[in-house]
């Protein structure tokens, strides 16, 4: 797409965007200067693009009839099949669908989004394929992944997995309920202020956010760099250890990743039970004021289990967990509107694989902003705002908030193995009606965030472990563990899910 040298209306229409005066002779004089870096600029766009080979063949796949997709939790229906031999051999696979398939289309949950078609795979999806995977299809994903609800999609809500008319949490709603339904045995999810780990909860599966970096996020929809995260979603434990074996480790692409870390046989590591583990249950975890009390009780009742199983349990207080959500929220905002929307799903400034059939398919879509969801709206809005009259000063200072915060965890974390609290503070809310109003709309997809939002920021390696049933509906206790320390984590896991029959809790 060739780049045409501007007129004179554009070079003044662009002046006037940055506050730069010119005269008409001002104009002629840029337009004359400009013209040899249009050159360049069409230059680079002649030259091929440096992109990933497609390797395992694939069909564009279909789109579901409502017989196959009773809780609308898929997009898209594909069979594409690994290698013939690998530690996933036999296993399905579902996609969130913020993550590329190449020659599968791709929405994000978004209407904006609807007919792109990526032409490279995720590093994800490559190493699932290599490790013999099959991937079964797409699951539908909240509009641009901006809600902990899973109301948001352009292609309408997904229901929970045990109780329709309920949510499923989001943002990777669809994974989780294909998971919890059978339909998949695996499902690869993102979190960016608890989107693995909530919707886990709510649909009563295994959900791990991995330590910042672990998995390389290459290949997949960003929001914000600073928080982005994506991580398996299974029905068991041992599962769950399986595929974060085949997808971490730096693929050296992703600016978010060491530049070396140690590969882990976290599936051969499940053993090692609880017995001598102290656990650090967090006050601040608990009573919010968002928080209901059965399901606290229930994650209480999941503590004493893995006392009984041997573990040391003490309530230790974090005060700064109940502040954390605010440091979140620049980030979180600032990333939405400057890296994800005005940055057409990259921004500038770090060494990523830029997948430039994406930046290609969102610029412009200031055109169909009407299209998006409320919750994606607000956001930008509220960043464009922050942008326009504070640049980047609280992004900053958040950033720089997040190291003190980092810190009173570590301390607890140096004490103790593991942090443990409710994933979401309630069981699942009703799915909101068409004619809900924006408040509600916007509530029932940001009132759960707040004891998973402070471990995108913090980094800390964090997973949902169903621990019980209220009222016919899945509740999950958080477990957290120290930067690269997945393994604990997942001996308490796994140590609590041999014992317990959490549907019985």
């Amino acid at each position: 797409m060739a780049v045409p040298l501007p007129t004179t209306d554009q070079i003044r229409e662009a002046a006037k965007e940055v506050g730069v005066s010119l005269t008409d002779e001002d104009v002629r004089s840029y337009r004359a200067l400009i013209a040899p870096h249009i050159n360049a600029y069409n230059l680079v766009d002649a030259l091929p693009d440096d992109l990933p080979i497609i390797q395992y063949p694939r069909t564009s796949g279909h789109a579901p009839s409502v017989e196959e997709n009773s809780h609308n939790a898929w997009y898209v229906k594909t069979s594409i099949k690994g290698a013939s031999t690998g530690p996933l051999k036999g296993k399905r696979i579902a996609i969130k669908d913020n993550v590329m398939v190449a020659g599968v289309p791709m929405m994000n949950g978004s209407s904006i989004l609807e007919g792109y078609i990526p032409d490279v795979d995720a590093t994800v999806v490559t190493r699932l394929l290599d490790a013999g995977a099959e991937i079964i299809g797409k699951t539908h994903c909240e509009s641009y992944c901006i809600s902990g609800g899973s109301h948001t999609c352009a292609k309408g809500p997904v229901h929970n997995p045990h109780k329709k008319g309920y949510s499923a949490g989001g943002s990777s709603s669809g994974s989780a309920v294909v998971v919890a339904l059978g339909e998949a045995d695996m499902a690869i999810g993102g979190d960016q202020g608890g989107s693995i780990r909530m919707p886990s909860s709510w649909s009563g599966i295994y959900g791990m956010k991995p330590t910042y970096g672990l998995v390389p996020y290459t290949g997949i929809m960003p929001i914000e760099i600073f928080v982005d995260h994506t991580g398996p979603m299974t029905a068991n434990v041992a599962d769950n250890a399986l595929m974060l074996e085949v997808i971490a480790g730096v693929d050296g692409y992703d600016s978010r990743q060491p530049g070396t870390a140690a590969k882990v046989k976290y599936s051969q590591r499940l053993d090692g039970g609880v017995k001598g583990m102290k656990i650090a249950m967090v006050k601040e975890g608990f009573a919010r004021p968002e928080s209901e009390a059965a399901s606290d009780a229930k994650v209480k009742k999941a503590a004493e289990w893995l006392q009984k199983l041997g573990a040391q349990i003490d309530e230790v207080s974090i005060p700064c967990h109940l502040i954390a959500p605010a440091i979140w929220t620049p980030i979180g905002v600032e990333g939405i509107t400057q890296t994800m929307m005005f940055g057409n799903g990259y921004g500038l400034s770090r060494s990523d694989l830029y997948i430039t059939s994406l930046i290609s398919k969102l610029h412009g879509w200031q055109r169909r902003a009407d299209e998006l969801s409320e919750t994606t709206k607000l956001f930008t809005v509220l960043g464009s705002y922050i942008k326009k009259y504070h640049g980047t000063y609280y992004y900053g200072k958040a950033i720089n908030l997040t190291r003190r915060l980092t810190a009173a965890y570590n301390a607890v974390l140096n004490e103790y193995d593991l942090l443990l609290m409710p994933t979401m503070p309630m069981k699942a809310t009703k799915l909101p009606t068409a004619e809900a109003s924006r408040e509600e709309y916007v509530a029932r997809a940001i009132e759960q965030i707040g004891n998973t939002c402070p471990f995108n920021i913090s980094h800390h390696p964090a997973m949902s472990i169903p621990c019980g049933i209220v009222e016919g509906l899945p509740i999950g206790m958080m477990l957290v563990g120290k930067h690269f320390d997945e393994v604990t984590i997942y001996q308490a896991a796994y140590a609590f899910e041999q014992a317990t029959d959490w549907k019985e809790m």
